[in-house]
């Protein structure tokens, strides 16, 4: 929009722009290229150096000391003036210069052997030299690669020349594991916010649909409304929960402690032990006592993830769902075992993997979905946070069909880290 201008201060923009920072200093030396230029080079000098050396060493020797160990042949030299005399000459030289270059040979044939091994050995040498820096950078990609929730902040940090081929290809992976760890940062930021931001929209509609239904003037058609409204909501509430969680459960812990897998099961059986009568579902345990090094809450809510996942996921009466821990502190690495396994309907091996994903269900009868069980208050997040806390606490998870259906699955938790 058009305006008067004449009291605005055209200044504030400025005329240049904020400078740029400046680049990180850069060390000194030679490129990778050139070092090994000039130390492959310098090897096969040296070596050449030390043949032709060997070898002017002995023709040197041998013009000095020329009848030295030679043998003069039958009929050397001949009388002169005999028929054929030059011939006899020529034949009698020819025999003794090949005694003379057999001495050489020997010689020669060890040293080239002899400088062949040394050469071997420090190619050997500078490949390993040369090659520790990919190692490094190996190491650190591999280390990523298993651990990316907690060895995303890892970082090669390599010094070197400006045009180092090495160093450049070090810092363009630093880069871009900067960018990784910002991008997650910022996903797990996202989720934790948008969690926070919706819980209290929720608790406001929970509340005022809770007064209604308090309300003694409230229809009956107006009360299952709120009800159906409250189950909603409770849902809704449910999956933002687990958002949070998931989001929360990517960090390592801080607070660490020992922690019985016995016990935590033994609770998690006794808060599902209700909805396992209401589903008809049997729970069986076996539990051994096994330490195992986390935050409490978290181990304890990957007990209640799976022991409700197996409730949830059953084929009703008749079904049974068994939980074991085993004490594995003697193994190398040492661990404690948490198995759960359940009846129900047959998974796909090729959708085992798919379950940890996130609202990701399994099907309810073998070869397509059936319809929704109403007592069924997950959201799709329970083996996603499994996967995520056992993760952060440096665990492995893995599941597979159940012979005659349902799932076993198997968490691995280190005793320490």
């Amino acid at each position: 929009m058009a305006g008067n201008s004449g009291g605005v201060d055209s200044t504030y923009g400025g005329e240049l722009g904020p400078a740029p920072a400046p680049p990180p200093p850069r060390r000194r030396g030679l490129t990778i290229r050139l070092r090994m230029t000039i130390a492959y080079g310098l090897a096969v000098f040296l070596t050449g150096a030390v043949l032709i050396y060997t070898a002017y060493t002995l023709f040197r020797w041998r013009l000095g000391h020329p009848n030295q160990n030679v043998a003069e042949p039958a009929g050397c030299p001949p009388a002169p003036r005999t028929p054929g005399y030059q011939a006899q000459v020529k034949y009698c030289n020819s025999i003794k210069d090949q005694q003379i270059l057999s001495q050489i040979d020997t010689p020669l044939i060890i040293v080239l052997l002899i400088s062949a091994v040394v050469a071997l050995l420090i190619g050997y040498f500078l490949a390993g030299r040369f090659l520790r820096p990919i190692n490094q950078i190996t190491r650190t990609a591999r280390r990523v690669a298993n651990r990316p929730d907690r060895a995303l902040h890892a970082r090669i940090d390599m010094d070197g020349p400006q045009d180092d081929e090495l160093v450049n290809l070090a810092q363009t992976f630093d880069g871009m594991l900067d960018r990784l760890d910002h991008a997650f940062e910022g996903q797990r930021r996202f989720v934790g916010n948008a969690s926070h931001e919706l819980r209290t929209p929720l608790a406001i509609n929970r509340t005022l649909l809770e007064v209604t239904l308090m309300d003694p003037e409230a229809s009956e058609q107006t009360r299952q409304l709120c009800r159906t409204l409250l189950s909603t909501n409770e849902r809704s509430e449910r999956m933002i929960e687990g958002l949070l969680l998931l989001a929360k459960a990517d960090n390592e812990p801080t607070n660490r402690e020992d922690i019985d897998l016995a016990e935590v099961a033994y609770r998690s059986v006794t808060q599902c032990e209700m909805e396992a009568a209401e589903r008809h579902v049997a729970i069986r345990t076996s539990l051994q006592s096994a330490n195992v090094s986390g935050d409490g809450i978290l181990i304890e809510r990957i007990a209640m993830n799976l022991i409700q996942n197996a409730l949830r996921h059953n084929i009703g009466a008749g079904g049974w769902v068994d939980v074991l821990s085993y004490d594995r502190s003697h193994d190398l690495p040492g661990h404690g075992l948490l198995v759960v396994a359940n009846t129900g309907p047959e998974v796909p091996p090729y959708a085992v993997e798919t379950l940890f994903e996130p609202f990701k269900r399994g099907s309810q009868s073998a070869g397509a979905a059936a319809a929704r069980d109403p007592k069924d208050k997950g959201v799709g997040l329970g083996l996603s946070i499994v996967r995520s806390v056992v993760r952060a606490h440096g665990g492995r998870v893995a599941a597979e069909p159940r012979p005659g259906g349902g799932l076993i699955v198997r968490v691995w938790l280190p005793v320490r880290v």
